[in-house]
């Protein structure tokens, strides 16, 4: 080989880690928030990273994704979107109403994509859903206005029950709007509901305690992240005590709840996930109207219903969209 040859392939091979260098840092990085635990939101994260599969983004390959978990703190949620923002991230993807609210305290200008149940415009995060403004757009699961068909669907269950239990966490920023909720759909059916505040898991525990001391029928459970996180504690505490109980989650169901009610949190985070993905190709959220879920899922578990000695309405099973055996 000639000298002038080896020069020039010996300049070639040290440029490579500079240029495989910088394509790493032109590797758009993206903020996943969410005030949950890794392990309760597998399942959503999934979705979301297939999203962004099929829109030609390969988590460590196209992006990079940073996580940032709550674990049910939700007091932590500032200090993790100020992480993110020093992080520099293309866009911010907010998995709840609180994680959205931290996001936009943190920044103006970073993209924010949120995926939350309660009002984006009376929560002040968008000024309208088809015209957002700003830099905040998202996903609307609707899961703040469906109290009233969860607790409909409870009592066409056990049509005899007047008077319910409903478990919020008081610590979320959607509690007062939920409880109105509820309060509102008890009425609405002349029943009773009396309102039982839960945000840990010593607390989770003496709700039910309290539950079963007043013989109360039945337990409608709001669609807060924390029950969601911690739905194998509920569910199994609502199986053991034999309260029949309604959640907002089809995870619930699927792992022994008696009923759930509510829009697909996979397909919102997959719907987020896309929004993300056209973000980072050059849209802006102001230009994204807000989204709202459309996929609806009523799913009923016979065996739990069997367990409980409850005979499920045949309209009820006709009408769901999963009955588990």
């Amino acid at each position: 080989m000639k000298r002038r040859e080896f020069i020039t392939l010996l300049g070639g091979a040290a440029a490579w880690p500079l240029a495989a260098r910088a394509q790493q840092q032109a590797m758009p990085v993206v903020g996943y928030l969410a005030g949950g635990t890794p392990d309760a939101g597998a399942r959503l994260t999934a979705a979301f990273r297939k999203a962004l599969d099929e829109a030609g983004f390969f988590e460590g390959r196209s992006v990079t994704i940073e996580y940032r978990f709550a674990n049910n703190e939700i007091d932590r949620l500032p200090e993790l979107a100020a992480d993110l923002v020093r992080r520099r991230v293309a866009v911010i993807v907010a998995s709840s109403i609180d994680a959205a609210r931290a996001a936009q305290a943190a920044t103006t200008t970073i993209p924010i994509v949120f995926r939350t149940g309660s009002d984006p415009i009376e929560a002040n995060l968008v000024a309208s859903l088809n015209r957002p403004g700003g830099n905040v757009t998202g996903i609307n699961d609707m899961g703040s206005v469906l109290g009233a068909r969860r607790l409909g669907l409870l009592h066409e269950m056990l049509p005899r029950a007047t008077r319910f239990a409903f478990l919020v966490d008081p610590n979320s920023t959607t509690a007062d709007p939920y409880i109105e909720d509820a309060r509102a759909a008890a009425a609405a059916i002349g029943s009773q509901i009396e309102v039982f505040g839960a945000g840990t898991n010593g607390e989770i525990d003496s709700a039910f305690a309290a539950i079963l001391q007043k013989r109360l029928d039945a337990l409608l459970v709001s669609s807060d992240v924390l029950f969601f996180t911690r739905r194998v504690q509920v569910v199994t505490l609502a199986t053991r005590h034999a309260v029949p109980t309604i959640y907002s989650y089809r995870e619930a169901a699927e792992i022994g709840g008696l009923m759930s009610y509510g829009t697909s949190l996979a397909d919102a985070s997959r719907l987020a996930g896309l929004y993300t993905a056209r973000i980072l190709k050059g849209e802006k959220p102001a230009d994204l109207p807000v989204m709202r879920s459309t996929k609806f899922e009523f799913v009923i578990n016979l065996q739990t219903a069997r367990t409980l000695r409850i005979d499920v309405p045949p309209t009820l099973l006709a009408t769901a969209d999963e009955v588990i055996e």
